[in-house]
């Protein structure tokens, strides 16, 4: 070839080459658009029940331009079909259904691939432990991860209340004993606007008093002081020979997934600051089946708890105790059917939103649950207890 030739036939290439570049960098991307996802056919079907296949899957709108909501986050989900639609892509057919989710939040087109037919198995979104017991038998009915210990914030108060009842039971102590409340950190723990509630304005009220106080509005100071009550003494001595008192009946109890570093759940980094601290951990760290058992012998040893518990307030030496469970008659969650009476809710930080439910169905026995590290602890016990009832398990 000609060296004119040549430079001629570099010339061409190198101008291709530009051009090829410019078009390039000046094209918009193909997306998945309406004009890549046309409808070929729809069909309208009987309503089928479906659940996820893959966490991978998503919802979107009928023309794919959008993703609606992510099947990882609707594990326990049944999406209701009504429609069989076509779409076509890149000159291949695939099929969809149109779906709402059981509760109708939810809707859109899924890809069939992604779903199973069926309902949903059963399970709880949000809780990281939970489980449901026979509090007559112990029998376990459901659980999720109901051997790990975590932390547990005021449902800790379950086994405060349980040594209180069981100092009250013996001798030489009743319901009007007197509780010492005059320790500066104690006042000062009720006053705070995060970890108070119920102000200790006397040095001095009755068991009964705290012991409503503790329970109903879940009082922190309420509850160090009955526990340093119980160990004989009015100050953080006191308290650490209850910590004792409570890890003591762990053991009694043989649960293997429990520890004790405070009367009231809060964590110690917030309780040092009123003058609290104990060895062993910054926690009290009570897996979701530790906790149900604890919870079963309060109510087996001292039923009379669940006159307290399943009072929606109460006045208290002149304060107004509210009581935060919101499966009780009158709140937001309340279901006749289920029959709640008790137990204990709780939160903090590091523990989520913690709750034990119970109730007696009629014809049934009483059923204890535990939720913890939850976010919606209240929509999620109902719909754990009614499993249970629906199940046939009590």
């Amino acid at each position: 070839m000609k060296k004119s030739n040549y430079r001629g036939l570099l010339s061409i290439l190198l101008i291709v080459a530009v051009l090829t570049t410019w078009q390039l960098f000046n094209t918009k991307p193909l997306s998945a658009s309406a004009s890549s996802y046309r409808v070929v056919k729809t069909t309208t079907m009987k309503k089928t029940a479906y659940h996820r296949a893959s966490a991978n899957g998503a919802v979107y709108n009928l023309n794919h331009t959008k993703k609606l909501h992510l099947l990882k986050h609707y594990p326990y989900t049944t999406w209701y079909a009504s429609k069989k639609v076509i779409l076509r892509h890149r000159h291949q057919n695939a099929v969809y259904y149109k779906v709402k989710s059981s509760s109708g939040g939810a809707q859109g087109y899924i890809w069939h691939h992604y779903l199973k037919k069926g309902k949903a198995p059963f399970g709880l979104k949000y809780a990281k432990a939970a489980v449901a017991m026979d509090a007559k038998t112990g029998k376990v009915l459901w659980q999720r991860h109901m051997n790990t210990p975590r932390a547990i914030a005021s449902i800790s108060k379950l086994m405060t209340l349980y040594l209180v009842n069981k100092k009250v039971a013996g001798k030489g102590a009743g319901w009007n004993s007197r509780v010492k409340t005059s320790y500066s950190g104690l006042k000062t723990l009720g006053n705070s606007a995060v970890y108070g509630g119920f102000r200790f304005t006397r040095n001095h009220y009755t068991v009964k008093q705290l012991y409503a106080a503790a329970l109903i509005e879940s009082s922190n100071n309420a509850a160090i002081a009955l526990g340093q009550w119980v160990a004989g003494g009015s100050t953080p001595a006191a308290n650490r020979r209850f910590i004792k008192m409570m890890n003591h009946q762990v053991k009694v109890w043989h649960l293997g997934k429990a520890h004790f570093v405070t009367a009231n759940g809060m964590e110690q980094n917030a309780l040092r600051h009123y003058g609290y601290s104990v060895k062993g951990g910054n926690a009290n760290l009570v897996s979701a089946k530790d906790v149900a058992l604890i919870a079963k012998h309060l109510l087996a040893d001292y039923p009379s708890i669940l006159k307290e518990s399943k009072r929606g307030s109460l006045k208290v030496a002149g304060q107004l105790c509210h009581n935060y469970n919101n499966l009780l008659p009158g709140r937001a969650f309340y279901q006749p059917s289920l029959k709640v009476d008790g137990l204990k809710t709780g939160f903090t930080d590091l523990a989520g939103y913690c709750f034990v439910g119970t109730g007696k169905k009629s014809g049934h026995h009483r059923l204890i649950t535990v939720v913890l590290h939850d976010q919606n602890e209240f929509t999620e016990t109902r719909s754990l207890m009614n499993h249970v009832y629906r199940q046939h398990r009590i």
